[in-house]
């Protein structure tokens, strides 16, 4: 666990930056007030940065701003990115880890163009051939951790596992007294049922378990991710990503559906004066602002992806989730977890 941690913000990322990044960055302070053990270095426009720090009050003297004018747009490929995007608040952001020691980087920029840079400038933990994008997801007893998430649409039963382990890593980072269970996204609970990948990784992961990283709870199905008997779900990208968006879409049709229903008519408005705390903790259950901030796992330094569209709430979150992280010693933990791959000790 290091003693200061280094937060590297990307200010210029997403939707109506740095305004929402900066008002972020003044709740979390604002949360620690007595918070002496992080420092952050923005990247962006030097002069609208410092308009804002001044708008929402902040004169930290743990914040450090690097001029940087150029920005990776939404609609810019990661090929395109790479040649143009050296400049940039993202690209700096990243290249912090490397030249001036950050500890991890956090944007809310272009996804496939933050995925590509960070795995060039970072690189690949040794041993790791594919780096597995990470997100947290409510369940009836806390939080899971679910990946991979679209990184990668193909996988072999070693990535897989790779991505078990990872996964259990950031688990027990973020919640130390909780057990990491792992469990692979499958179309049933029989061992025989699966792609031959599938099925391999099961008898793999049932043999690493021994090590003590994580308990393996075997196959879950898509209607039990939610359960919480499991909290590390894995999955090949093709399939996450279909989960994620299939996730999203119910979780905004019941909240969406709940809402028209209790404003139909005057007697479901009166009925709403009585159930409001109810209703209240359920917005507040699914509220995805909560659960902002996906990682990039498999690199030689962690970066998190803030949602593009998210407001200064959400990208709070994702600044605590990079604390968090870090204060976990996320690095660490997947090194010793990845040693327990026969091959990777």
């Amino acid at each position: 666990m290091k003693d200061k941690i280094t937060i590297a913000i990307d200010a210029m990322g997403g939707e109506n930056a740095p305004e929402k990044n900066i008002h972020g960055l003044s709740i979390f302070l604002k949360k620690n007030p007595n918070l002496k053990d992080c420092f952050f270095k923005l990247y962006g426009n030097e002069q609208i940065i410092k308009e804002n720090l001044k708008k929402y009050n902040i004169t930290h003297s743990s914040v450090e701003i690097y001029n940087t004018l150029s920005v990776v747009s939404d609609e810019e490929t990661p090929l395109t990115a790479i040649k143009n995007s050296k400049n940039s608040s993202m690209w700096n952001s990243i290249n912090s880890q490397i030249v001036d020691g950050a500890d991890i980087s956090l944007s809310a920029g272009n996804t496939g163009v933050l995925f590509v840079i960070s795995r060039m400038l970072l690189k690949t933990i040794d041993g790791v051939s594919k780096p597995a994008l990470a997100g947290l997801w409510p369940n009836k007893k806390g939080v899971s951790v679910v990946l991979d998430l679209g990184a990668n649409i193909e996988c072999d039963e070693n990535n897989l596992v790779d991505f078990s382990e990872m996964g259990s890593a950031l688990f027990k980072s973020l919640y130390k007294d909780q057990k990491a269970k792992v469990a692979i996204l499958n179309i049933g609970s029989e061992e025989i049922k699966g792609t031959e990948s599938i099925k391999k990784a099961h008898s793999k992961l049932k043999e690493i378990s021994r090590h003590g990283d994580f308990e393996f709870k075997g196959y879950v199905e898509g209607n039990e991710i939610f359960e919480g008997d499991s909290n590390v779900i894995v999955a090949d990208g093709f399939t996450g990503n279909v989960a994620l968006k299939t996730a999203e879409g119910t979780s905004k049709f019941l909240t969406d559906s709940l809402k028209e229903s209790l404003q139909e008519n005057l007697l479901s408005k009166f009925s709403l004066l009585f159930s409001y705390f109810s209703l209240k903790k359920f917005k507040s259950k699914l509220d995805p602002r909560k659960y902002n901030g996906a990682i990039f796992l498999g690199l030689r330094g962690p970066v998190v992806k803030s949602h593009g569209s998210t407001d200064y709430f959400g990208f709070y979150h994702s600044i605590d989730l990079c604390y968090k992280i870090i204060k976990g010693d996320l690095m660490n933990q997947i090194k010793t977890n990845l040693s327990h791959i026969d091959g990777k000790n």
